[in-house]
């Protein structure tokens, strides 16, 4: 026998959307436990926030992702003492070990990618992972509250810090 009334429509909802769920998990919480711990945080949220959805007002994934940014960024304010110890920068040293386990150049440039995006601000981490999802910047802004314009802006000045850090990374990077 089932309590909620809209229990089938969000069960469909969210197994279809699950990828929202598992990449702002993964952007947000680096080990496994915090990922599953985040995700569940978001699933439950989403799940307490169902019945106030709006198709009129937002496209289903929009929401999703307002709801799950904020999840994450309250999880990662609530906890950022304890997750913030666990994320290193990207240093000569972790590109070294990457060459050694014979990883390919691909594998280093996407852990360098990773590292860059979990040393962002909560925002800034938000926008980047929405743009990496292909988000319209009309759609980035709804999702955070801020102006197209500034999509932009912040984006240009991420891409621009990224490109610095990838040719910093490898200049740094011993070639065989």
């Amino acid at each position: 026998m089932r309590t909620a009334t809209h229990s089938p429509p969000f069960e469909a909802l969210l197994h279809e959307h699950r990828g929202i769920i598992l990449k702002v998990a993964a952007v947000y919480a680096r080990d496994l436990e915090d990922r599953r711990d985040l995700a569940q945080e978001i699933r439950v949220q989403l799940w307490r926030s169902f019945g106030r959805y709006d198709a009129s007002r937002a496209k289903l994934s929009t929401w999703m992702y307002r709801i799950a940014l904020n999840v994450a960024i309250s999880y990662r304010r609530r906890d950022g003492a304890l997750l913030a110890g666990r994320v290193e920068p990207l240093d000569a040293h972790h590109l070294d070990t990457l060459a050694d386990s014979g990883a390919a150049e691909e594998d280093e440039r996407l852990t360098a990618l990773y590292a860059f995006i979990g040393e962002l601000d909560a925002l800034n981490r938000a926008l980047i992972l929405l743009y990496l999802e292909d988000r319209s910047y009309a759609e980035i802004a709804e999702v955070l509250g801020i102006s197209e314009t500034n999509v932009a802006t912040k984006i240009g000045r991420i891409k621009q810090k990224l490109r610095g850090r990838m040719v910093a990374a490898e200049a740094d990077s011993p070639r065989a």
